[in-house]
C-alpha cells in the first residue's frame, strides 16, 4: 500500500506487517472532511489488497484521535497528496437537499465505516484524545480498541440537534445494548477513557504516555498469528451476530475446509508435535 502524507493523514509501515494511519491535523482536532473520507476509503481498499498488510491501526496526533466532521472553520492543510481525484463541483449542493444529504452519508461518510468493518484483516484503533461522532464511531468499527485513561469518547450529536448518522447507534447497541446506548445518546455523554473502558466501549485502557507501545505490541501479535484462519474467524464472528445457531455452524464450517487445508494449519500441528513455536504465514514471506 502506499505510504507517506496525505489529506488530513499519514500512512506507515511496521514490521510485520503493520499499517500505522495517524491522522495529523491536530489544530483541526484531526476532524474529518470529505476529501479525507475518500483517500481514507482509498487507503484502507489498498490495505485489504495488499498481502504485505496483516493489521491496520488508526490513531491521532496532539489532544484527538478525531473529534468529529470538521466544525472549526480552520482550513486543511494543503501538504497532503490526494489519492483520489477532487469532485468536479466540489460536493455541490449536498447539504441543501435532502437526497443530497443522503447520497453523500451513504457513499462517503457511511462508506468509509463499511469499509473499516468489512475488512478481514484485523484492525485496531488507539484512542489518544478526544473521540467524538465521526471518530468515535470510525474507533468502534475497529476489532480492537485501547484508550488513554483521559481520553474522551463521545456522540454529542444532540448538543447541535444532529444524528449519530455514520452508524454510531448500531454500532453502541452492538457494544453496550439498547438500554444504555438510549442513556449515552440521549443524555450527550461524553466519557473518559477509563468510563468507556467500564462500559464495554474499549478492551484496554492505558496511560497516554504507554498507549502506542501497547497498541503496537498487540498490533504485532495480530500480525504474527496465522493470518488465513484469523481473518476467516473475523468474518465468522460477526457474520454470528445476525445468524440462527445452525447458520453460524455451516459458516465457520464452510471457512474450516479452507483454513485446514492452508500450510499454517499444518504448521501448527507440527509444532506442537515438536514442541516449538510455529512460524506461521510462509505464503506471506515470513
Amino acid at each position: 500500500m502506499k505510504t507517506g502524507t496525505f489529506r488530513g493523514f499519514d500512512v506507515a509501515m511496521h514490521d510485520p506487517g503493520i499499517a500505522l494511519i495517524t491522522f495529523n491535523e491536530p489544530k483541526r482536532l484531526n476532524g474529518m472532511t470529505m476529501p479525507m473520507k475518500r483517500d481514507l476509503i482509498e487507503t484502507i481498499n489498498q490495505a485489504q489488497m495488499d498481502e504485505s498488510v496483516r493489521v491496520v491501526v488508526f490513531t491521532g496526533s496532539g489532544k484527538a484521535f478525531c473529534a468529529g466532521d470538521d466544525i472549526s472553520g480552520r482550513p486543511p492543510s494543503e501538504s497532503g497528496e490526494a489519492l483520489v481525484p477532487d469532485m468536479p463541483n466540489g460536493f455541490g449542493s449536498s447539504k441543501h437537499h435532502a437526497m443530497g444529504t443522503y447520497n453523500g452519508l451513504r457513499v462517503h461518510s457511511q462508506a468509509l465505516n463499511l469499509a473499516i468493518r468489512n475488512m478481514d484483516k484485523l484492525t485496531i484503533a488507539a484512542i489518544n484524545g478526544y473521540a467524538i461522532q465521526t471518530g468515535l464511531s470510525l474507533a468502534l468499527c475497529c476489532d480492537f480498541r485501547l484508550a488513554a485513561a483521559d481520553a474522551k469518547l463521545g456522540s454529542a450529536t444532540l448538543r447541535f440537534g444532529l444524528l449519530p448518522d455514520e452508524g454510531g447507534h448500531y454500532l453502541l447497541i452492538e457494544q453496550m445494548g439498547v438500554a444504555k446506548a438510549l442513556d449515552f445518546l440521549m443524555l450527550k455523554r461524553i466519557v473518559s477513557g477509563t468510563e468507556a473502558h467500564e462500559l464495554g466501549l474499549v478492551h484496554q485502557v492505558t496511560d497516554a504516555n504507554d498507549l502506542m507501545d501497547r497498541t503496537m505490541a498487540l498490533a504485532e501479535e495480530l500480525a504474527n498469528g496465522p493470518q488465513i484462519a484469523m481473518r476467516l474467524l473475523k468474518k465468522s464472528i460477526y457474520n454470528a451476530t445476525s445468524m440462527t445457531f445452525e447458520q453460524s455452524m455451516d459458516d465457520i464450517a464452510a471457512k474450516t475446509a479452507i483454513s485446514d487445508c492452508e500450510a499454517d494449519a499444518k504448521e501448527g500441528v507440527k509444532a506442537f508435535q515438536e514442541k516449538r513455536t510455529p512460524k506461521f504465514n510462509a505464503w506471506i514471506g515470513s
